[in-house]
């Protein structure tokens, strides 16, 4: 059990993503569905699924982000010497840090102006789904910290990863 626990726990963007895509495409369909076979509409699909596939984009954005997974252009830092490496990756490392940083606290003011608007059709806060943008950075944030630290600790010869 403990296994299962440690996996969901550091995998859980990657699930809460894949969660969000999954009803996103179940609606998407049971909507094509119910147009085209029952000529009818259900009138709130669309609005859910496209919260469901923001979710999933930001959510998904921070599980990538967190295996270093995004596309990096590192080809000037791997014809450096390894001290120079070290350093180049520390400094991105701190930069990442302060935009993350700086973004998360815009997603606070953000979600504090669109907590009154409601969406069209269900009438719900907007914050409901642009709160995806703050748990996303906030996330990314706490990554970005860690990988600072690790990065600092680890030996220049060692590489980065």
């Amino acid at each position: 059990m403990h296994q299962a626990v440690k996996k969901v726990l550091s995998n859980f963007e990657l699930i809460i993503a894949s969660a969000a895509i999954i009803v996103t495409t179940a609606l998407v369909m049971l909507n094509v569905f119910t147009r085209y076979f029952l000529r009818t509409g259900i009138y709130w699909t669309e609005e859910v699924a496209t919260a469901c596939f923001v979710w999933s984009v930001f959510i998904g954005a921070a599980a990538a982000y967190k295996h270093r997974a995004h596309v990096g252009v590192d080809m000037l830092g791997n014809l450096c010497p390894p001290k120079t490496k070290k350093a180049i990756t520390i400094i991105v490392d701190f930069v990442l840090l302060l935009i993350n940083g700086y973004i998360t606290y815009i997603a606070v003011i953000y979600i504090s102006l669109s907590y009154k608007k409601p969406t069209p059709v269900l009438g719900i806060s907007t914050a409901y789904i642009s709160s995806s943008i703050l748990v996303s950075f906030a996330l990314t944030t706490i990554y970005s910290v860690y990988f600072l630290i690790k990065d600092i600790r680890q030996p220049a010869t060692g590489g980065t990863t």
